[in-house]
């Protein structure tokens, strides 16, 4: 007998200690915050000397959106814009480097959110200004930054005369399962998990029809499955905390739909916000849902944020990937990192 209550003691303790430390890692990383978010550098007013625009000619409103920059430019006695077409194959990526061969210093993406990151990923680090033209489903970053997403002639003045701001760049480097690295650039939200499965799981065909909301369509077939087991570091913190979770966020801004999914995120602040979604079932899907609804201040258990400029991640299972909405595919590891202030942005 009394061995017996020596071992139930004995498991009782080993419980109560690995619940502790459990609690004490948690409880340590949910304190960690870098004081080193910088101040964001003064717009400026910047007249254009010449004017490219980057145009996906399959977007509806694209040929609209072109009169819209040339007769913006012909008002402000400007250059008439050198307009160049992006291709499935190159969404963009070649079409601003033309235009930085042509010494534009102006280049506006017109198109969805993938057009606009592909002509940012050139233009980061150069003294050249993006200007953007939304023409897509979700316009993550035109909403996030205040650029009319249903009034082409206003948006197309800011493309063109707007202040310059310079804002922050994600950079999001991913190890494959095939062995194969890719680092993407992005500007509003990267992600592993559900968030990423959603994306990649929604219906082209009903997207063009019904636009964002056949994410909620995905969605709602997203909601049930497990959690998954992963290891994640944030740039400074020495150890590495385990987490069961649905996702992990990487907001360099933080409005989606209208909602202010992730308060506290700047787009010129120099760090990222992290969100980790651990919820197990509808229930805590709906929690965190009316927590950023009603945008109530508590801290919820299901969904915890973290200011960073970096952290490196681990899962123990593949799990998919975004960036502003685009699927990157299936990954074991990933590290994400921020270049502050490192992009030139027409704004209102």
């Amino acid at each position: 007998m009394q061995t017996n209550r020596v071992i139930v003691f004995a498991a009782v303790a080993a419980v109560a200690a690995v619940a502790a430390t459990s609690w004490y890692s948690v409880r340590k990383l949910s304190h960690y915050r870098l004081p080193s978010a910088q101040e964001p550098v003064a717009a400026e007013h910047a007249t254009p000397g010449k004017v490219a625009l980057v145009i996906n000619p399959s977007k509806s409103g694209a040929e609209e959106a072109q009169k819209a920059v040339e007769r913006v430019c012909a008002e402000a006695g400007i250059e008439a814009p050198l307009v160049l077409h992006t291709t499935k194959e190159n969404p963009g990526q070649d079409a601003a480097r033309e235009a930085l061969d042509a010494q534009c210093d102006t280049i506006i993406a017109a198109g969805g959110d993938g057009t606009i990151r592909a002509v940012a990923e050139v233009l980061e680090g150069t003294d050249a200004s993006l200007g953007i033209l939304p023409l897509g489903t979700g316009n993550l970053l035109a909403r996030n930054v205040e650029i009319p997403i249903d009034d082409l002639h206003t948006a197309a003045l800011v493309a063109v005369r707007g202040m310059v701001r310079r804002i922050d760049v994600g950079h999001m480097k991913l190890k494959l399962l095939d062995g194969s690295e890719a680092d993407h650039a992005f500007l509003v939200i990267a992600g592993v998990g559900t968030d990423a499965d959603l994306f990649d799981d929604t219906n082209e065909e009903l997207k063009s029809k019904v636009g964002w909301l056949a994410y909620s369509e995905a969605g709602l077939r997203q909601l049930p499955g497990k959690r998954k087991k992963v290891n994640f570091k944030l740039d400074g913190d020495e150890n590495w905390q385990n987490r069961k979770v649905r996702s992990v966020l990487f907001a360099n801004c933080g409005k989606l739909q209208g909602l202010d999914f992730v308060p506290d995120a700047k787009i010129d602040d120099g760090v990222l916000d992290a969100v980790i979604l651990s919820p197990r079932s509808a229930a805590g899907w709906m929690w965190i849902l009316l927590k950023t609804a009603f945008r109530a201040k508590n801290k919820i258990p299901v969904m915890s944020f973290y200011q960073t400029p970096g952290i490196a991640l681990r899962c123990t299972e593949p799990m998919n990937t975004q960036i502003d909405g685009d699927p990157t595919g299936e990954v074991n590891e990933l590290e994400v990192s921020v270049s502050p202030s490192a992009l030139r942005l027409r704004t209102p």
